[in-house]
């Protein structure tokens, strides 16, 4: 069963541009766990910058940003660098971690555009999908913070 909101964010080790990472180590701090089918396309891409530009908004909330997709680590640290994202980009080749959210898509091959956000205590507090443009992931998830921290 896909984590809903209520729920405890399923914790995960692994590989990320900047190093190995585990979801727990930030607890204490809100999450923006957000997964994109593939890097260099344009939705993605789009959307990788979006979270970059805001990046500085979301650390003085005490958030951070995780990125997941399916592609490589190579790849990832690639598409990091060309759009400056200061946060670390998940490289999940063996899907555990997209599975583990229930966010795999049709075909099985990549992750579905979803993010999740996670409170310091570790629990999903929101989940966003089906958005019309993949940059308002990064607007709408700061806007969900703000809110939770007024």
């Amino acid at each position: 069963m896909p984590p809903n909101i209520g729920d405890p964010a399923p914790d995960f080790e692994a590989e990320s541009t900047l190093g190995k990472i585990r979801l727990s180590d930030y607890k204490g701090k809100f999450v923006v766990l957000y997964f994109y089918p593939k890097s260099f396309t344009p939705g993605c891409t789009r959307e990788i910058q979006r979270f970059s530009e805001l990046y500085e908004e979301f650390k003085k909330l005490n958030a951070e940003v995780i990125g997941v997709s399916a592609d490589s680590i190579t790849t990832q640290k690639r598409f990091a660098e060309k759009y400056n994202a200061k946060f670390p980009v998940v490289a999940d080749k063996e899907k555990k971690i997209i599975e583990t959210y229930g966010v795999l898509n049709e075909k099985g091959t990549s992750a579905q555009r979803v993010t999740f956000i996670i409170d310091p205590e570790g629990k999903i507090i929101e989940i966003l999908r089906n958005l019309k443009k993949a940059e308002e992931h990064a607007d709408k998830a700061l806007d969900i913070i703000k809110n939770k921290k007024s």
